[in-house]
């Protein structure tokens, strides 16, 4: 059996496994050399202190123990290596399946496509948009007619109406104009009620003096 059938399980039936069934498998590999991977790097460790422990001592002991080292370096390399290969692989693996679930969703979407465009063609569609402009004009010929005002008074000319108003604005300012030229029987402030203040009686006292000493003196005359 090969190398590759041992890894992945003999297929009897002959049918090939699936992207996700080798995805699957890839990985499991990959677990199981980065076990191997632990164990060697630390048979790496053990056999290098084996060797500084018996160093020239046991030249022959530290010797071997190098030796194994070697072959367990050599093991780990090659385990790298094998691990860079089975990665690149799982992606390659993982990428092609992507590509493929993206293609069958596209497909499975431009059959939906297919399947709503069965019965529509460009002259319909171009009839369709020729019906929904027409019934959007007549919808808002009907929203102008609803909106526009209506009931008493409209039937009135509104220049009529305005001729009039000025007719009306100017007639009351040829009233006011006649108002202020005739201003007709205006009532005249009336007399003062209160009577005017009397001399003080001081003043009218010097006076009678005077007046008694003209007339003494004129009779003396």
């Amino acid at each position: 059996m090969s190398l590759i059938a041992k890894l992945f399980g003999s297929n009897k039936s002959g049918k090939a496994p699936t992207a996700q069934e080798a995805i699957q498998k890839l990985r499991e590999t990959e677990e199981m050399l980065a076990k191997k991977q632990d164990f060697l790097e630390k048979k790496i460790e053990q056999e290098l202190g084996t060797a500084k422990k018996h160093g020239t001592k046991n030249k022959r002991a530290a010797l071997q123990a190098l030796k194994r080292k070697k072959r367990y370096e050599k093991q780990l390399t090659q385990i790298d290596g094998t691990l860079s290969t089975i990665e690149f692989q799982r992606e390659a693996l993982e990428n092609a399946n992507t590509n493929t679930e993206v293609l069958k969703n596209m497909g499975f979407a431009a059959k939906a496509m297919k399947a709503a465009h069965e019965n529509m063609d460009i002259n319909k569609v171009d009839d369709l948009m020729a019906d929904i402009t027409e019934q959007q004009e007549i919808a808002q010929e009907i929203s102008d007619v609803i909106s526009r005002p209506v009931g008493f008074g409209e039937e009135f000319d509104e220049d009529d109406l305005l001729a009039e108003l000025e007719d009306l604005e100017q007639e009351e300012l040829d009233k006011n104009l006649l108002e202020i030229e005739e201003p007709g029987d205006v009532p005249l402030p009336s007399v003062p009620s209160t009577s005017l203040p009397s001399k003080p009686a001081k003043k009218k006292a010097e006076e009678d003096e005077d007046d008694m000493a003209d007339l003494e003196a004129w009779a003396a005359n």
